[in-house]
């Protein structure tokens, strides 16, 4: 098993980013940074299917283990990142059991899955097939976003599918489909993420989520999550700039 996977399953805490940049110096900047892994976005960026290769090999120079956020749950989408090199899948919007199901059954080998076997840079374009197919199950991460009403009602079945390694919680999209967006909907949705995180906690899964800063990292921390997506390239990109700015306009 993977160190990267290990650490996940095992419920210590790991800190990436969200990349949104289709430019491998933005990869190769962000990997040397100290983050404990990276998510390619492919599901809400303009990434092509043809630079997800170039910008895993990126995040490979640095020995940093790279994600993919595939844009939904097609099997071609998950084969493609994984059989790039990718460390794992994030799957957004699964709902129901049978989508988490599905995820497990498009990530993993026979006899734990029904992923095809392909020639692809994962198994050093064919040279390597048995040794990538001897480690693959025990190292590929498997994270599926929980981010919508449906799949907040039916958490109980999601978390219990074996295979899943990472309830990834995304706020935004769940804000949105519960109706609690804003400060007034501040408590409402806390009490979601309570419910999802204390469910998969309950189920043996390791919990993830999005914060677009560091500020209540401690207390999600606290309250059983260990998998956390900061921000993104372009938002830190942004910021950085934008409080430079700030300060050079303020210096006397």
């Amino acid at each position: 098993m993977s160190g990267f996977r290990q650490k996940c399953i095992g419920h210590e805490r790991v800190i990436g980013t969200f990349c949104a940049i289709p430019h491998p110096v933005a990869i190769e900047v962000t990997a040397a940074s100290g983050l404990d892994f990276l998510c390619i976005d492919w599901e809400h960026t303009q990434i092509s299917r043809e630079r997800i290769e170039d910008l895993i090999r990126a995040a490979d120079l640095h020995k940093v283990p790279a994600m993919v956020r595939v844009p939904g749950h097609a099997d071609e989408w998950i084969a493609s990142a994984l059989d790039a090199g990718a460390a794992g899948v994030v799957v957004p919007r699964v709902s129901t059991a049978a989508q988490a199901k599905a995820a497990v059954m498009a990530t993993r080998y026979p006899p734990d899955g029904q992923r095809g076997v392909g020639p692809g840079r994962a198994s050093s374009y064919g040279y390597r097939i048995p040794d990538y197919l001897k480690a693959a199950n025990d190292t590929l991460v498997l994270a599926i976003q929980v981010e919508t009403a449906e799949g907040l009602a039916n958490i109980d079945e999601i978390v219990a599918v074996a295979g899943v390694d990472v309830i990834f919680i995304g706020p935004g999209d769940l804000s949105v489909s519960i109706g609690a967006m804003g400060p007034t909907g501040a408590a409402t949705l806390d009490a979601a993420i309570q419910t999802i995180t204390k469910a998969a906690r309950a189920a043996g899964k390791a919990v993830g989520i999005f914060r677009p800063s560091t500020d209540d990292i401690g207390r999600w921390s606290d309250a059983g999550i260990s998998f956390f997506l900061l921000a993104s390239d372009t938002m830190f990109l942004g910021a950085s700039l934008a409080a430079g700015a700030s300060a050079a306009r303020a210096a006397k």
